[in-house]
C-alpha cells in the first residue's frame, strides 16, 4: 500500500472510532418564534410542564447573533407549569408564554447600576389580588378601600423572596379576572413557588444590573419540548 493510501486508510479509522460529529445548536433564542423584538432575552425552562426546577438564562443581541450574559437554576410553581391563556388563579401553576418585564421592585435598595424602573417597597406597598377590585393585578400603596387584604399580598412580608423582583406581565396590560395575579421574578423562597419564576438572590442582583429598558427585554417562559415549549413562543 503506497503511504499516502495508508495515511488516508488510518484517519478514516479514526474519524469511524470517533463517531458521527456531534450536531451544534443555535444559541435558545435563534430558534425560538419571538422573542419579543428587543436585544435582551430572559429564558425560563423547565424539563416538563410538571417540573417545579429548571434554568433561568439571559441573553443579548449583539451583531445579528444571540450571547448568553449568565445563568442560574431556577424554581417555579408547586404544581408545575401551564399555558397561560388557560391557567386559573391561585394553582400554584407558572404561567408559560412570552411577556415584558414593566418595572422592578424590592424590600432591599436597588442593586448599583440598576436602570429597570424600581420600587422601593414600603409597609403600606400591596399587590391586589382581588378579583372584585378596580386595581387587580395592580402595585397599590397603600391597599385601596375595595381591595381585600386576604385576596392580596403584603410586600414587605415577603421580605426573602421580594428583596428583588421584576414584574413578569402576564395578565398585566388588560387583566383577565379569575387568570392570575402578581406573577414575578424573583429571589428563591424555601421551596417551589406559587406561581412565580424565582432565582438566588446573587442572580436577581445580576438580573437586574443587566437589563436595560431600552432594549426591550422580555420573558420567555416555558418547557424544553411539547406544546409549551419555550421556542414556541
Amino acid at each position: 500500500m503506497r503511504l499516502g493510501a495508508a495515511v488516508l486508510a488510518t484517519v478514516s479509522l479514526l474519524v469511524l472510532a470517533a463517531g458521527p460529529v456531534p450536531e451544534v445548536r443555535a444559541p435558545l433564542p435563534e430558534r425560538m418564534a419571538d422573542t419579543g423584538g428587543g436585544s435582551q432575552l430572559i429564558t425560563a425552562r423547565a424539563a416538563r410542564t410538571s417540573s417545579t426546577t429548571g434554568t433561568v438564562t439571559w441573553w443579548n443581541r449583539r451583531d445579528g447573533r444571540w450571547v448568553q450574559a449568565g445563568s442560574a437554576p431556577a424554581r417555579f410553581g408547586a404544581e408545575g407549569l401551564v399555558e397561560g391563556g388557560a391557567r386559573k388563579q391561585g394553582t400554584n401553576t407558572t404561567p408559560t408564554g412570552l411577556y415584558d418585564l414593566p418595572y422592578a421592585f424590592g424590600v432591599d435598595p436597588a442593586p448599583e447600576g440598576t436602570s429597570t424602573p424600581y420600587r422601593p417597597v414600603r409597609r403600606t406597598s400591596w399587590w391586589c389580588q382581588d378579583n372584585a377590585s378596580r386595581s387587580y393585578n395592580r402595585w397599590t400603596d397603600p391597599r385601596p378601600a375595595d381591595c381585600r387584604a386576604a385576596e392580596s399580598e403584603h410586600l414587605v412580608s415577603y421580605g426573602t423572596q421580594y428583596a428583588y423582583a421584576l414584574v413578569v406581565g402576564f395578565n398585566y396590560a388588560r387583566p383577565v379576572r379569575g387568570r392570575g395575579a402578581g406573577i414575578f421574578l424573583h429571589v428563591n423562597g424555601a421551596g417551589a413557588t406559587a406561581g412565580c419564576v424565582s432565582v438566588p438572590k446573587d442572580a436577581m442582583r445580576r438580573i437586574l444590573n443587566w437589563a436595560e429598558p431600552a432594549r426591550g427585554p422580555h420573558i420567555a417562559i416555558g418547557t424544553a419540548d411539547g406544546p409549551t415549549a419555550v421556542t414556541r413562543y
